[in-house]
């Protein structure tokens, strides 16, 4: 055996990554999107035409331009923010990012320090979990309902907090089609989050990756939309649900000075830019018209998911329909350790998130889990829900089948 260049590596890592393998027949686990409404001859025909018009440009960092990002396509964010989130922006408060997890990354990075204490909702997306638990700090969940982040919770953890004088670093939302409950946070509570942020002085983190798939409601204005100019919210959007995950594309936006630390902390030489100037082509003249579109082949995912579970479990779950988005987040009675029957599930060739991995509260999370329905058919989606119920039906004392 040749030399263990594992031995050199710090000792405080996570574990390795298992080797890939592919995803098995009925995978509900990941933010994956409907493939036949990816646009990719129009994409295909954009990236041509930008290539050829600027492709000489390939040859400096940034395209020769602001490390901000591609300019047209910070032009298009721009003009999309302030049509459909009711979000107006100058091009020096929107920066292009790797991906939101990037975005992410990079507010931590300039935030938090080991000890400090973050407040994000009781579910929440589960990559920024395990990027709190890797800083160091504590989360804080506030509680939801059917609306989203429940405003008297925050109030008075805010105040449990302030009298043992702990000021939270930030707050984490996903207002619009919540991840994983896919609730949309009401334009009149976004107003009294606001309000309270003031009194308390919390900054705000607006992750709204999904709102632009909103089909159950009309579509809010932004929280930092509703901000006044006083530049206590800092803005997370991407194209990752609206185009295609595997693009990489997503961006921030907040005040000058904020965006020109983040970007300080930006360490990848530029988001790529093939893909920023296909979108910057391409998007302008079609992204309504694609998103329109890709709602439509949603819904119908996510009707037949929430036909499926209602037929195949009866009243052994609770399942809400999400107002957009491409997630189901399903409750079970308690007693239920969705966890525990991950290996079961596998072995019958079903994969889904477990609520423990979305929760910062193991008792919430445990009977409750997390199922996407955004890349698969809807025969495999009824066809998955169905072999779902039979393991817990036989994993379970559940009266699986039982008519609501």
């Amino acid at each position: 055996m040749g030399f263990d260049m594992t031995t050199a590596f710090r000792s405080d890592l996570p574990a390795p990554s298992g080797a890939w393998a592919a995803p098995p027949r009925f995978s509900f686990v990941g933010g994956h999107n409907d493939g036949d409404s990816i646009p990719f001859t129009g994409l295909a025909e954009a990236a041509v035409t930008a290539i050829r018009r600027d492709g000489r440009r390939l040859a400096t960092y940034n395209l020769g331009g602001s490390p901000l990002g591609h300019q047209p396509l910070r032009d298009f964010i721009a003009g999309s923010l302030s049509t459909r989130a009711g979000l107006n922006c100058d091009l020096d408060e929107i920066l292009v990012v790797s991906g939101s997890l990037q975005a992410l990354d990079l507010v931590n990075a300039a935030m938090l320090t080991p000890g400090d204490v973050v407040l994000i909702e009781e579910a929440t997306y589960g990559g920024m979990l395990s990027r709190l638990e890797a800083a160091g700090v504590e989360p804080i969940g506030i509680a939801l309902d059917d609306h989203g982040l429940r405003i008297d919770h925050l109030d008075s953890v805010l105040d449990d907090l302030a009298a043992r004088s702990i000021k939270p670093r930030y707050l984490y939302t996903i207002p619009t089609v919540q991840n994983p409950t896919g609730t949309v946070l009401p334009r009149e509570r976004r107003q009294q989050l606001l309000d309270l942020a003031r009194r308390y002085e919390l900054p705000i983190f607006e992750d709204d990756c999904y709102a632009d798939l909103t089909w159950g409601c009309d579509r809010p204005p932004s929280i930092r939309s509703l901000d006044d100019a006083s530049g206590q919210v800092i803005y997370c959007g991407s194209f990752s649900k609206t185009i295609g995950p595997a693009l990489r594309v997503g961006y921030l936006v907040a005040d000058p000075p904020v965006i020109r630390q983040l970007l300080a902390l930006k360490t990848d030489a530029g988001t790529g830019a093939i893909e920023q100037l296909a979108l910057a082509e391409y998007a302008p003249s079609h992204f309504d018209a694609h998103v329109d579109a890709l709602m439509a082949a949603l819904q119908a995912k996510c009707d037949a998911m929430i036909d499926a579970l209602r037929t195949e479990f009866g009243s052994s779950v609770d399942v809400r329909a999400p107002e957009g988005g491409i997630y189901v987040w399903v409750t079970f009675p308690e007693g239920i350790d969705t966890t525990s029957l991950v290996p079961a599930a596998a072995a019958a060739g079903v994969e889904y998130n477990p609520g423990a991995a979305w929760s910062v509260d193991d008792d919430y999370g445990a009977r409750r889990l997390r199922l996407c329905f955004g890349h698969l058919d809807l025969d495999t989606i009824r066809a998955g829900v169905a072999a779902l119920a039979e393991v817990f039906r036989a994993e379970t004392d559940l009266p699986i089948g039982t008519s609501q």
